[in-house]
């Protein structure tokens, strides 16, 4: 059977259940039928890098919150309007609910380059699609019964607004109903929830006065609750046609109690890639970690800073604070010349840092367009501070989002 015919008879009989419909992006191949091994060693290495760097992000995160005034948060890329929502301590023990710390296998070891950890994206293939392509192959799925973190977490985070004083009863699920993959992930959350929600398009919404709420047959139904596939620095620009602040107002509702979010707005702090300098700094510095953290900080992460320190001495990445999906980023050798830029136009405007270059593993792979070579990202979901699911993606020097999904094997 060729590649062609596997594919399809892989990702047809995956359609007909409607919850991953998305194998074919803009025309061209997303999902791949095959799938590329992971030991049972490296699979628990980055599962245990994924929960430790977890913690340190949290506290780094809840140092920034309890900081007075906000030129903090400035320098790290935070709208002024979301800095007092963004100051709300929700989860004791974790930094965010839902995030993705995205992995380099390199001769060196794991070294995380990003944490997605406002919306993060690739959670119906790393949780679902995973796991079908793996039982087609009759192998293992590292993935396995992982569903379950999704479902403790968002009880976990209910029960925890319901304790902090928020109404919790009116709860729905949204994002752009128009987009397959983003519209697909928030309904497949609010399956995997079994909280009784509702899925609301990001359209429907609206805010008046000191209510959030949903306008549905020319009925308006309040939230309480909002899981939203719409990340928080988006929603601080946001406004009505008429210039209103909608985002700003609904950040307002979140910093007074009146509204709660998943994920928790804090998820917005640790999102930022200047976090990423913040947290390299005080590592060089050696004040504010243990030796223990200082140990995860120099194994796992890679230097990152404010301003060029790599000139002349290495290859190096600049990134945009709040860039998604490799939009903004150049890639430097380390005279300064340019290997590789995004180009698209998003993002250019915002802050950028420094990161020292870490060159993506080379993978083989099939696909319809024949035999060819890509580079290897991982992505390590961390849920509610527990190291959970894996997803692989390849794409160019710069991972964007066209870069292939490839289905992963635990190697026995």
């Amino acid at each position: 059977m060729g590649y062609r015919d596997l594919r399809e008879q892989i990702y047809n009989t995956i359609r007909k259940e409607e919850i991953f419909t998305w194998d074919c992006l803009y025309n061209e191949e997303y999902a791949l039928a095959m799938v590329h091994s992971i030991t049972s060693a490296e699979r628990r290495e980055i599962r245990e890098a994924t929960e430790n760097l977890g913690k340190i992000f949290g506290a780094t995160v809840k140092m920034i919150q309890s900081s007075s005034g906000n030129e903090l948060l400035d320098e790290l890329g935070i709208h002024p309007a979301a800095a007092e929502a963004v100051r709300l301590e929700i989860l004791p023990d974790a930094v965010t609910l839902i995030g993705r710390f995205d992995f380099v296998r390199s001769p060196m070891g794991w070294k995380m380059i990003e944490f997605n950890s406002d919306t993060p994206g690739g959670i119906v293939e790393a949780y679902y699609l995973n796991g079908k392509v793996c039982d087609f192959f009759g192998v293992a799925n590292p993935n396995a019964n992982m569903e379950k973190d999704l479902t403790d977490a968002f009880h976990d985070i209910v029960a925890r607004y319901a304790a902090l004083g928020f109404n919790t009863s009116k709860i729905v699920f949204s994002a752009l109903d128009w987009h397959t993959e983003d519209a697909g992930t928030a309904k497949y959350l609010l399956q995997q929830s079994k909280l009784k929600a509702r899925f609301v398009a990001l359209k429907e919404l609206s805010v008046s006065d000191d209510s959030f709420f949903a306008v549905a047959d020319g009925m308006k139904q309040d939230i309480d609750i909002w899981y939203r596939l719409h990340p928080l620095g988006l929603l601080a620009e946001d406004r009505d046609v008429d210039g209103y602040p909608t985002g700003e107002h609904v950040l307002s509702l979140v910093a007074r109690r009146k509204l709660a979010l998943i994920n928790p707005p804090g998820a917005l702090v640790a999102q930022t890639k200047a976090l990423q300098a913040l947290i390299w700094g005080l590592y060089e510095g050696g004040n504010f970690y243990t030796e223990e953290e200082r140990e995860i900080i120099g194994t796992y992460m890679l230097p990152t800073y404010f301003e060029n320190r790599f000139l002349g001495e290495s290859d190096y990445v600049i990134k945009p604070v709040l860039g998604r999906e490799g939009g903004g980023v150049t890639i430097c050798d380390k005279h300064g010349a340019i290997v590789d830029r995004d180009r698209e136009p998003e993002y250019w405007e915002q802050t950028m840092v420094y990161q020292k270059y870490q060159e993506l593993e080379h993978a083989k792979l099939e696909t319809l367009a024949g035999p060819c070579e890509r580079r290897l990202l991982w992505g390590s979901f961390l849920i509610n501070g527990k190291g959970s699911a894996l997803l692989a993606r390849a794409g160019g020097l710069i991972t964007d989002d066209l870069a292939y999904f490839v289905p992963v094997a635990l190697k026995e």
